[in-house]
Formats: C-alpha cells, sequence, structure tokens
C-alpha cells in the first residue's frame, strides 16, 4: 500500500516516530517563564520506488523501500505550537503505515507538520543527491544559489545585569558579532540596566537585539523603547502580544503617523505564527521578522514566508524553539536558501546538555557552515535513521 507525496515527490511508504525528551544546560529566562526541558518525537520517513512496499507497523522497525529514509523532528512548544499532546494526537494518524495524501495541519498542529514536511524533504533531496537547502530554494523559485555559511546570533537569557553582561561578554569572545538579549521578565528600568551593562561591556560594534516574547502592554511598550533607543538596538522583538498588530504599527510610527519612525525598529515574532505573515504585512506591524520553522508548520512554509516578508521589504530571520539538532539542522538550510539572510537565532545547540546526535553545524566565528551532503547532512545522521 502505498500513496503520493502531497509535494508530488513520488510515493512514500511509512512513517515511524519516536518520543525524546532533552533537558537545558540550565533554564533559559524569558518573559513567558522559564525553558527547562524540549520534548518532542523524531520521525522516519521511508519513501519506496516500485511502489509496492507495504507501510510499516509504527514499532520502530523500518519498512522494506528501496529509498532514501527522511528525518524529521516534532518538537512542540506551547506558546507558538500545538501541545506535545496534540501534536502527538496529530502524529497518531500517521504512524506505522503509508502516508496518506496530506500533511498534519499547519494552523492547528504547525510541529507535528514540521516533522512530516521535514521527513518528506529530507527524503527527496537525499534521493536528488541534493542538499536541503538547494532542494528547498528550487522548489521555492530561488534563483540565488543557497550561502554556504550562514552568520548567528547569540542569545543571552534573563540575569541580572553583571550576569548578562558577562555572558555577552562571553558570547563576543567566541566571535559572535550579534546578540540577542531576553527581556520582558523584570520591569523596564531593570531591563534598560541590563542592556546598558551589555553595551559597555561589548562596544558599539556589536549588534543588540532585545526579546520581549510579548510581555508589555502599549503604554510599557512605548517607555521601554524610548529608554531603549540610546543603545543602537537593531530592532526590539515582539514587544507586544501577538494579536495587537495595530499596537506593533503604531510602535513603529512614533509620532510620525503613517511612516516608520527614527527610534527602534520592530521585530514581529508570535505575530507571524499566530496571525500570519499577511496580516503582519497589512498591518505595518514589523520592520522584520522572525521565522520559526517548527511555528510555522515546516521548512518549506518558512522559506515562503521569508520570501513574502523580503518582497515587502520585511528583514526575514531565521531561529528555532530550541530544537533538537535534526530541526536545528532544517533551520539552517532554511536560512541559507535565504539570498543574503541576517544573523539568525541558530546558535542554539549549546544550550541543550544532551542531542539526539553529534551537530554537524557546530557554530565557528558567528557563523554556521552548512551541511554539504545530500539531504539534512548526508551521513551525519546514520544511527537516526536506522533506529
Amino acid at each position: 500500500m502505498t500513496a503520493d507525496d502531497p509535494r508530488g515527490q513520488g510515493p512514500v511508504h511509512a512513517m515511524r516516530r519516536r518520543s525524546f525528551a532533552l533537558d537545558l544546560t540550565r533554564p533559559l529566562g524569558t518573559a513567558r517563564g522559564a525553558i527547562r526541558r524540549r520534548e518532542g518525537f523524531l520521525i522516519a520517513v521511508e519513501r519506496g520506488s516500485d511502489g509496492d512496499d507495504e507501510g510499516g507497523d509504527g514499532d520502530g522497525a523500518g519498512s522494506d523501500g528501496d529509498g532514501a529514509v527522511g528525518l524529521g523532528e516534532a518538537t512542540p512548544l506551547p506558546g507558538w505550537t500545538e501541545s506535545r499532546e496534540a501534536c502527538a494526537a496529530a502524529l497518531d494518524e500517521l504512524d506505522g503505515r503509508a502516508i496518506p495524501g496530506s500533511t498534519p495541519d499547519a494552523a492547528s498542529t504547525p510541529a507535528a507538520r514540521h516533522g512530516v514536511s521535514l521527513a518528506l524533504a529530507d527524503a527527496a533531496a537525499r534521493d536528488a543527491e541534493a542538499r536541503l537547502a538547494d532542494r528547498l530554494a528550487d522548489e521555492a523559485g530561488v534563483t540565488a544559489t543557497p550561502a554556504d555559511a550562514v552568520p548567528v546570533n547569540a542569545t543571552v537569557g534573563d540575569g541580572s545585569p553583571g550576569e548578562t553582561a558577562a555572558e555577552a561578554k562571553r558570547a563576543v569572545d567566541e566571535g559572535f558579532d550579534c546578540l540577542k538579549l531576553k527581556v520582558g521578565a523584570r520591569d523596564v528600568d531593570a531591563d534598560v540596566e541590563r542592556v546598558r551593562a551589555v553595551r559597555e561591556a561589548v562596544g558599539d560594534a556589536v549588534a543588540l537585539r532585545a526579546d520581549a516574547n510579548g510581555a508589555w502592554d502599549r503604554e510599557t511598550a512605548r517607555r521601554a523603547l524610548d529608554a531603549l533607543a540610546d543603545f543602537d538596538l537593531a530592532y526590539v522583538e515582539q514587544p507586544l502580544p501577538a494579536d495587537d498588530l495595530d499596537g506593533l504599527a503604531a510602535l513603529r510610527e512614533g509620532d510620525r503617523p503613517g511612516r516608520p519612525s527614527d527610534g527602534v525598529p520592530i521585530a514581529a515574532d508570535e505575530s507571524v505564527a499566530g496571525r500570519g505573515i499577511d496580516a503582519v504585512l497589512d498591518a505595518g506591524a514589523a520592520d522584520a521578522v522572525v521565522l520559526k520553522p517548527m511555528a510555522l508548520g515546516g521548512p518549506d512554509r518558512a522559506l515562503a514566508v521569508a520570501l513574502r516578508a523580503r518582497s515587502a521589504g520585511v528583514d526575514p530571520v531565521v531561529t528555532t524553539t530550541i530544537d533538537a539538532v535534526v530541526a536545528r539542522t532544517a533551520a539552517v538550510h532554511v536560512a541559507a536558501a535565504i539570498p543574503d539572510v541576517s544573523p539568525c537565532g541558530l546558535a542554539t545547540g549549546s544550550l541543550l546538555d544532551e542531542d539526539l546526535a553529534p551537530d554537524p553545524c557546530p557554530v565557528a566565528d558567528g557563523q554556521i557552515a552548512v551541511p554539504t551532503g545530500p539531504g539534512l547532512a548526508g551521513g551525519a545522521f546514520e544511527d537516526l535513521r536506522r533506529w
């Protein structure tokens, strides 16, 4: 029994999954609370070339298909995606049998859709002996050759001014020239002192971003932006709740209705996943958009959103939901497929105490080299493909 791949890439035979749980090295403080552990599902899709193989029985054994085995990862993060339970339920509808002609719904279960669509894309790229980035770019109509390396920022969690500055200085010493600071968990005055301490510690040559995760109301956000204007921030990410697009637009305009102000630029993150890129662009709510493939429903959808934003003059930045190595690697390929991409939030592997496999995308001097092997990373994940 076989089914057609929903993107026309040939017959798909069977899907299997297994769960995992990974602790962070230490809690990552955000305005939404600390992230301590990431739980998700590793997904394998085996594609056959002859269309005669039966689907697997879902117990972890591989099928007898003779095509490439593609890997995917579904690691939900409530607030950005569905719950783990909803993700599991969506995958259970596919597990252990031929994949039907549609993937899980991106609107209601984006992490599940990410895992399945990534596995399909990895298998197709491996069959074609192409990098995932090249395959994604080709399917999206990108004419520029994907990059061989992607610039990345370091992420600095919540802490005292001294702790934040010390962590920022360590990142710069490691070669990062762009830092994202988590704000919003403290009052505005405390966060301003943290940003001040970082700017003094790292100097003016390092780009700084601040991420409030929607923690402020309009009055607080305006006060924060006015106070942060002295520190030459690249942008403040999601200063207001995701649904408040009019408020984000007003923050951009400041005292110049209808025109972006000369103040701190605004980036949208949760608003893109929650309201959609068209709503964000139509509202004039962002100077930049932060794109999490896990929250958008897959690498293909993330790249499409990036290109839509770029066409509207809005800068796309790719980041993760503190994913495991399979999804992080896929996000690197997404970023590589975006021409002249800005520093992306992909240097998050070090936040995990352990991982599913060795990382084929280590950070060096503030950049990540894009794996050259076919699919996600050539032979880097062979043990994961054989479980």
